[in-house]
């Protein structure tokens, strides 16, 4: 914003501080002045002469005089005091904020390592430093994501897109080579950069919470999810099974059904060979809605679990070759469940496997309830 050129604060503040302190001193011999008037028996002593000698002894005249002067006096020291004594005062009040200010411009040039670290004990100051401090931390960590994102983006948007160039470069160069080859080989690549656009979009979409809120029952979410996906656990041999309550949360149904889906097809992918299971439950506490996707497979330790959710972390030992995927179906996941105030926890399954719980803000009772 374009702004005029004005006072600093700190020039506000000594001003302020001196004009106070002056409105004080004035407002003193004010009352003074008005009490000598009033009950003149208790302060100027009256023109009268000495009874040995005869010196005279000051008159009131000549005493106010003096006292007029005295008070002028006492008044340009008190400014001059109150200017002086204002301006280090007032400096000493802002050096914190200076050090803010110092931070956020450091911060707006793309420094956003530096931290203020103000010490001392709490304050107003103290307050605004320490969450400037965590808002650069949070920045700073959030641009780090993003950069990796964008660079883990790329480099999956141009393998189909290299391998296309491959598949084209062959063919020109071998004309006798079988098209129908070609064109199915085309189509795979084509539908795994399709599939992987599509989830970047689903992770936009999340990430930015633009979608209308509605009450969503998980338990159905969670079974029609199974419906959609269970030709496709039956041709890996895998069961599965839902069961839990009615668990009402409040947020988008395409999301909602999306983020469940991506968690039983993860379950169902990374799953033992055959005779594999998968548990979807959902539950219902105080203040969340519960669901949890559990499924059978091979031992995983708390470090491989850890960097599940991260976008394009697939975890080789976790694949199988006959489908890759595009390596966002848990960090979509993760992104949903914090569009909607929700959290994401993923955790070794006791004896082998994965659990995956999902926790989401009850929904508000019905505006017609």
């Amino acid at each position: 914003m374009d702004r005029q050129p004005g006072l600093s604060v700190r020039l506000k503040l000594t001003i302020s501080y001196a004009a106070f302190l002056m409105l004080a001193g004035i407002l003193l011999l004010v009352i003074w002045m008005v009490l000598q008037q009033l009950y003149p028996q208790w302060g100027i002593i009256r023109e009268a002469r000495s009874g040995i000698g005869g010196a005279f002894v000051p008159g009131r005249s000549n005493t106010q005089r003096a006292f007029t002067e005295i008070s002028v006096a006492t008044l340009l020291f008190l400014m001059v005091f109150g200017l002086v004594g204002g301006w280090i005062l007032a400096g000493r009040m802002l050096a914190p904020l200076t050090r803010i200010t110092e931070a956020t411009r450091l911060a707006a040039d793309g420094s956003l390592a530096h931290r203020v670290r103000l010490p001392g004990r709490k304050d107003e100051f103290r307050e605004l430093a320490d969450s400037f401090d965590t808002m650069l931390a949070r920045l700073e960590s959030q641009i780090a994501e993003q950069q990796r994102f964008a660079a883990n983006a790329s480099h999956e948007l141009r393998t189909p897109l290299a391998i296309t160039q491959t598949l084209l470069d062959v063919a020109r160069n071998d004309p006798n080579r079988n098209p129908g080859e070609l064109v199915d080989r085309l189509h795979f690549v084509n539908t795994r950069a399709i599939d992987l656009t599509e989830a970047l979009l689903v992770l936009s979409r999340a990430d930015q919470r633009s979608f209308t809120r509605e009450h969503v029952d998980l338990s159905l979410t969670a079974e029609e999810a199974a419906e959609t996906l269970l030709p496709f656990a039956e041709k890996r041999d895998i069961t599965i099974e839902t069961s839990g309550d009615l668990a009402t949360a409040f947020g988008s149904p395409a999301l909602l059904l999306q983020l469940t889906t991506n968690l039983v097809h993860n379950a169902i992918v990374h799953n033992l060979p055959e005779h594999g299971k998968v548990w979807i439950t959902t539950s219902v506490h105080p203040d969340a809605v519960v669901l949890t996707v559990e499924n059978t497979g091979q031992r995983l330790s708390a470090a491989m679990v850890s960097t599940f959710a991260e976008p394009f972390q697939r975890g080789s030992q976790r694949v199988r070759t006959d489908h890759v995927g595009a390596g966002l179906g848990l960090a979509i996941v993760k992104s949903i469940a914090q569009a909607h105030d929700g959290t994401l926890t993923l955790a070794p399954r006791p004896g082998s496997g994965l659990s995956v719980t999902v926790r989401l803000p009850v929904a508000p009772p019905h505006a017609d309830s």
